[in-house]
């Protein structure tokens, strides 16, 4: 049987991009978690863990090990291929594919579909306006990380729902968004935290994965660069797509802790 001729690769074989420096990312925030801890109380950080959006807390707290080099070295062997929201990488004789099903099931988070994914229809309403004054946040901008990180020191005296928005608005601004720190997250999805409910069943997943895709969309890795998103995962990825290659070096967890984001120590480098 004759067997599919692959697409090129991105980088000539023995000509890939060395990794000058460490990738440059935003989902590593020491200070917003410590924030986000001394402003909850036990039970209500036990809650926030324990929700659908929780596996971010937990893998921060985990205090994963970041290996840039590992990550540059699978954006050098991408293949040349068309679709935006799928990566192929050539490791060794058999490509390996990352999108959002393997996202999916690394991460454990909802990615179901949704129209209008990006621009959820979400009404202003005077108790958003007040919210939105609360964190110093203009209402047609979405909070930025250091703008969490400043009402987080100061929301003691505020409602246990409104430290509930605070708080997941510091997942989104933090891990799914994942820009640098001082840049507005985008105030149509931020928006959706005045429904609780609505908020924490949304499809974030999806959401936080097209952030990462975009980012990676064309990106030039021959010098220093920048990526928006949970990239992390995919050095975990990587950890699960190579055989053998996460109980080499990713530093397997004991009972393999589901979901696979959560399974490695990783390895710093």
């Amino acid at each position: 049987m004759d067997i599919p001729e692959l697409p090129r690769r991105l980088y000539t074989l023995g000509e890939e991009p060395e990794a000058h420096n460490s990738i440059s990312y935003h989902t590593d925030n020491k200070k917003l978690h410590t924030a986000l801890r001394e402003a909850l109380t036990d039970a209500e950080f036990e809650e926030l863990k324990e929700s659908r959006l929780g596996v971010f807390i937990k893998f921060k707290e985990q205090g994963f090990g970041w290996a840039s080099r590992l990550v540059h070295y699978l954006l050098s062997l991408k293949l040349d291929i068309k679709k935006k929201y799928e990566m192929w990488c050539l490791v060794g004789p058999e490509p390996a594919r990352f999108s959002l099903l393997e996202f999916e099931n690394i991460t454990g988070l909802n990615c179901e579909y949704i129209e209008d994914l990006e621009t959820p229809e979400c009404e202003v309403t005077p108790k958003m306006v007040s919210f939105w004054g609360m964190m110093g946040v203009h209402l047609e901008a979405g909070p930025t990380t250091d703008q969490i990180i400043a009402a987080l020191k100061r929301c003691g005296d505020w409602s246990r729902e409104d430290r509930k928005r605070l708080a997941y608005l510091s997942i989104f601004t933090g891990f799914i968004e994942g820009r640098k720190f001082s840049t507005a997250t985008r105030a149509t999805l931020a928006r959706l935290v005045m429904d609780l409910e609505r908020f924490e069943n949304y499809p974030w997943g999806r959401v936080a994965f097209k952030v990462l895709m975009d980012s990676l969309w064309n990106k030039d890795i021959t010098g220093c660069y920048t990526v928006d998103g949970f990239i992390q995962v995919l050095q975990v990825w990587a950890y699960t797509a190579i055989p053998g290659l996460g109980a080499s070096i990713g530093s397997p967890r004991e009972n393999s802790p589901s979901p696979p984001i959560l399974a490695y120590e990783g390895s710093r480098g």
